[in-house]
């Protein structure tokens, strides 16, 4: 397979102080096993342009744009847009960037140009909600990518799958009354950020896990709930909220999967996109805290992704 990797130093520059666990650090350790795991020089290095305004408003409110924009802080200071979610000088240019790397992904897979794609950014996004930024998460990088392209690209059905150990409840509530989506995912619950679980239906296949869950669980119910309907929806293309925070060694979460269950769950995912997507897939990376899970499991979904494994 051919397959890119998508990041730019611009998504180092959003920073939340030093206690605050999603941290630049996360993309260097991310670079560190990948040279480890020998994949550095096996996959290609892609960069993009910042997402412009259009593609965000795609999703989002104008609101949360200039929220964003309009309330970024002197250099050293932090503006607070909730408990966690944190403001600094350049985190409006590393929002932009990280979107507009998740819009280049698409459109090189899309075209052919690679087969599939790991985007390396931050902030992540699956927690900001069309009208609110939220859990870390500034603009949702994958929701503006599929609809790039489902309304720019014209693709009539996409799903995006969910593997963090929270809600992706900002990509939930984007594409709840579309039928050209089909989101699925586990989370712990209950866990943040406290939503109930949307009933399963044709187009939504969120499923709700305790806490302790490992790998067994896990796959069982890819097994039974998550590749039937990916089956059933027939995406063109598959969009991935990659979070690693479900990793036993996460201490912000709760669960216990490895390295092992990432792998196997890219190669499920990769397997319906081979059956319905021609390979199609874009993986845009969410949680995950503990650096050395964090970097080891990266390392172990891009290594299925390119075929490498």
């Amino acid at each position: 397979m051919s397959t890119a990797i998508y990041s730019h130093p611009d998504c180092s520059l959003h920073e939340m102080g030093d206690w605050h666990p999603e941290t630049p650090a996360r993309l260097q350790a991310i670079e560190d096993q990948l040279i480890l795991a020998r994949l550095d020089g096996l996959v290609e290095r892609r960069g993009g342009d910042p997402a412009a305004e259009a593609a965000i408003l795609r999703n989002h409110s104008r609101g949360v744009l200039d929220l964003v924009r309009e309330n970024l802080p002197a250099a050293g200071e932090h503006y607070p847009l909730d408990g966690d979610t944190l403001l600094c000088k350049h985190s409006y240019q590393a929002a932009l960037r990280a979107a507009g790397l998740a819009l280049a992904a698409t459109d090189d897979v899309i075209a052919g140009s690679v087969d599939n794609a790991f985007c390396a950014i931050r902030p992540p996004g699956h927690h900001a909600r069309p009208a609110e930024p939220m859990g870390f998460c500034l603009f949702n990088n994958v929701a503006i990518a599929a609809r790039h392209a489902l309304d720019v690209h014209g693709l009539e059905r996409v799903a995006i799958v969910d593997f963090d150990v929270h809600h992706g409840n900002g990509t939930d509530e984007s594409f709840r009354d579309d039928p050209r989506v089909l989101m699925a995912s586990f989370f712990q619950h209950p866990f943040y950020p406290y939503t109930e679980p949307t009933p399963v239906t044709a187009t939504s296949v969120n499923i709700p896990v305790p806490a302790y869950s490992g790998g067994d669980v896990v796959r069982k119910l890819v097994q039974e709930h998550w590749l039937p309907a990916l089956h059933a929806h027939r995406p063109q293309m598959i969009f991935i909220s990659a979070g690693f925070d479900a990793h036993k060694e996460d201490d912000l979460g709760g669960m216990a999967l490895v390295e092992a269950d990432y792998a196997w769950m890219t190669h499920q995912l990769m397997e319906v996109a081979r059956q319905h997507a021609s390979g199609r897939i874009v993986s845009c990376l969410e949680g995950g805290y503990n650096l050395s899970a964090l970097g080891r499991s990266v390392a172990a979904h891009v290594k299925v992704l390119a075929d490498l494994d």
